[in-house]
């Protein structure tokens, strides 16, 4: 297996990323994955890309734009809308190399990016199979009432505030990435934290903040309404211990897809498990080489 640097454009803005290669003449296929909130290529997609390439795929870990080696301003910015985009691009990208097999192309998301990746496969049929790892299933009605109605809407008049004080003063405000105490933060609470904030998650290119209306649209992306137009073959894998984002959103997320698909439960002890245990993920890699490989 080798790695190659590589660079593609997605609407102006030029986009880094990592080319995971199998050993010639083993390909069977290739995959671009999309992570988690804050995630950059050095993480989480990065460590998938290299067990797909292990196992004959071509796989693409590569940085959104404002995140990690991309292009884009504000820096560690979540801009739901542009993320599907560069989606798109990363996989143009991927079926102009010679290596790549178009009718043998599938996405992978884990965490917030399976929710890209669905909105992506909604859409776009030259996405031929799609795996969902540790996926979010955010929709503002389940966040709004997980919270609570006064949480939420005291969380929107923050949101309103800030937005009103960059538009006054021309200063983006940000959040940590990570707070192990609570709010403010992306991924609040100790267990992100503990890939974050520690040697697991701990890269160069990974900066502990985000912009503050980041998390406005962590908390206002919507998956449920394209989850019913997804015919793409789909396979969802998630853990049982995932607290995080609770097993019961997976499998309503699965009965919901009207095609072809495949639901594996995992015995996790927690949502970052299947970030980086191979306990958890080679099981998680193993089932979506295989469905990969059927439906491709």
């Amino acid at each position: 297996m080798t790695i190659e640097k590589v660079g593609f454009d997605s609407d102006g803005f030029s986009l880094v990323g990592d080319l995971h290669l199998p050993e010639p003449g083993t390909e069977r296929g290739a995959v671009v994955l999309t992570g988690p909130f804050s995630g950059v290529k050095d993480q989480v997609t990065g460590f998938y890309a290299e067990r797909f390439a292990r196992r004959g795929y071509v796989a693409l870990a590569f940085d959104h734009r404002n995140w990690g080696d991309s292009e884009g301003i504000p820096r560690q910015h979540e801009d739901a809308t542009a993320k599907v985009s560069d989606l798109r691009n990363a996989v143009s990208f991927l079926i102009g190399r010679p290596e790549v097999d178009p009718d043998k192309v599938a996405v992978a998301g884990v965490c917030l990016g399976g929710i890209y990746a669905v909105q992506l496969a909604a859409f776009d049929p030259r996405v031929k199979a799609l795996a969902l790892i540790a996926s979010a299933y955010n929709n503002p009605k389940l966040i709004h009432d997980r919270f609570g109605a006064e949480n939420f809407a005291a969380l929107m008049d923050t949101f309103a505030q800030i937005a009103q004080r960059q538009s006054e003063t021309g200063e983006i405000e940000y959040w940590p990435a990570i707070n192990p105490e609570g709010m403010p933060a992306g991924n609040p609470g100790p267990e992100p934290a503990e890939y974050y904030g520690t040697e697991r998650g701990a890269r160069p290119s990974w900066q502990n903040r985000c912009t503050a209306l980041s998390v406005l649209q962590e908390l206002t992306l919507d998956v449920d309404s394209y989850i019913p137009l997804v015919t793409t073959p789909t396979l969802i894998v998630h853990g049982r211990g995932d607290q995080a984002i609770p097993v019961a959103d997976a499998e309503a997320a699965y009965a919901a897809l009207p095609g072809t698909k495949e639901l594996l439960v995992l015995d996790t002890t927690n949502h970052i498990d299947l970030y980086d245990v191979e306990t958890h993920v080679l099981p998680a890699i193993d089932r979506a080489v295989s469905f990969f490989d059927t439906h491709l």
